[in-house]
């Protein structure tokens, strides 16, 4: 067992370990020992600004100062701010936005809204996909961490995937007629009474799923042939991972709903939120919205949000991810080629994996040959992948320096 007093998440307790982190600055933190470390992990994908950003530290304080207590219909003047600043960046259609304290209560209310005002009771989710760790999230959620823990909601149905490399259908590319989104059609077709579909733009957890240019709008197309709303959840996505604000974006196709959290406030602040469209927020104008929570909208978090999103915009966060993400992905192309135990790689903005062929002895081998180089990566068992996602901040010498440091962890034990 353990010796720290307390649980350590997603772990079995004996010989459990942590990293004792002290500071950092950047795309670099320290740790107790002296050593700093790459993050090239974004801690767990939140840190979009890097560490120990003084403007961050400085809005917390002066919040603290300010206003440091509120109720769930507390009115104050950031708040207000946030949701309008959230509004303008999701674009026209949107009306209001639902605070919530991060990414699985996001998408746990997001359930609730889309069967409010649909009047049914299923939502369709994707095998592949990760949508929190509460009962309701963890039903959507397709990967491993939902089995153990099952039965969970009622009318939680799955589909296949969208994973190019790996066609669930066994197309090839030069035959592929996107069966990846007409299933979706089809799937909402023989289930019936399906509120809303859950999709992450990208999967990120589960392997950086990235979808061919079609399949966002023809899932639009078919949610709103089967009177289903479209649920996009950018809680690792959003803000400037993909060189987007929101990685929907990218492919034209509005969601009714949008789910965040992790980089809306960098992870400086404990924040989540759900940006809904005129149709949803029309629903509750005379008819009572049953969500709620105690630290809904919390001044602490709400600073820290508002700070996040004019320091993407003054320091053009967003726009690098954009410009640097096709170096980046032909960087882990070129490992690909040179190193035999990667088999795929994918990447869009920021966010990218290699696929690889190592079992599961080379993967925990992996695992500690990156801790010996002092990289904070993720290494994916389940789906065999080492998936990298460093601060949209980090300088590019320090880019090349962490993916130099991959390659040898990756020859080192393959």
């Amino acid at each position: 067992m353990s010796d720290e007093p307390f649980f350590f998440t997603w772990s079995k307790q004996r010989g459990a370990e942590g990293l004792e982190i002290l500071g950092g600055e950047g795309a670099v933190f320290e740790t107790a020992d002296g050593a700093e470390w790459l993050d090239f992990g974004s801690m767990i994908y939140s840190a979009n600004l890097g560490h120990g950003h003084p403007r961050m530290i400085a809005a917390i304080k002066a919040q603290a100062d300010r206003l440091c207590l509120a109720m769930p219909k507390s009115v104050y003047p950031q708040k207000r701010l946030l949701a309008e600043r959230l509004l303008r960046i999701a674009g026209e259609g949107y009306r209001k936005v639902f605070f919530t304290l991060g990414g699985s209560e996001a998408n746990e209310n997001a359930i609730k809204m889309a069967r409010l005002v649909t009047g049914r009771y299923k939502v369709l989710s994707r095998y592949r996909s990760y949508h929190g760790a509460t009962m309701g999230a963890l039903s959507l959620t397709g990967d491993y961490r939902r089995p153990p823990l099952e039965p969970g909601l009622v009318g939680a149905v799955k589909a296949m995937d969208c994973y190019c490399d790996r066609c669930p259908f066994g197309q090839e590319v030069s035959s592929c007629a996107r069966e990846c989104a007409t299933h979706v059609g089809d799937v909402l077709r023989m289930e019936a009474n399906v509120a809303a579909v859950f999709l992450e733009p990208v999967p990120g957890a589960n392997g950086v799923l990235v979808p061919p240019d079609e399949y966002w709008p023809m899932v639009r197309e078919a949610c709103d042939a089967h009177g289903a709303l479209l649920v996009a959840d950018e809680v690792l996505t959003g803000f400037g991972r993909t060189g987007a604000w929101f990685a929907h974006q990218r492919w034209g196709a509005k969601p009714d709903m949008i789910t965040m959290s992790k980089a809306l406030t960098g992870g400086y602040g404990v924040l989540g939120a759900v940006i809904v469209n005129d149709r949803v927020a029309e629903a509750f104008e005379d008819e009572t919205l049953l969500t709620g929570l105690t630290q809904y909208a919390h001044p602490l978090g709400v600073a820290a949000a508002l700070e996040a999103i004019a320091i993407y915009e003054d320091e053009g966060l967003i726009r690098r991810a954009e410009k640097i993400g096709p170096a980046f992905g032909e960087a882990l192309a070129a490992i690909g080629q040179r190193q035999d135990a990667v088999v795929f790689t994918r990447s869009l903005g920021l966010l990218g994996a290699l696929e690889l062929t190592l079992d599961d002895a080379q993967l925990a081998a992996l695992g500690a040959a990156l801790t010996a180089r002092r990289v904070h990566a993720f290494v994916r068992k389940p789906e065999r992948t080492l998936v990298l996602a460093p601060p949209l901040c980090v300088e590019s010498a320090q880019l090349a320096d962490g993916l130099k440091r991959v390659e040898a962890a990756l020859a080192e034990v393959s």
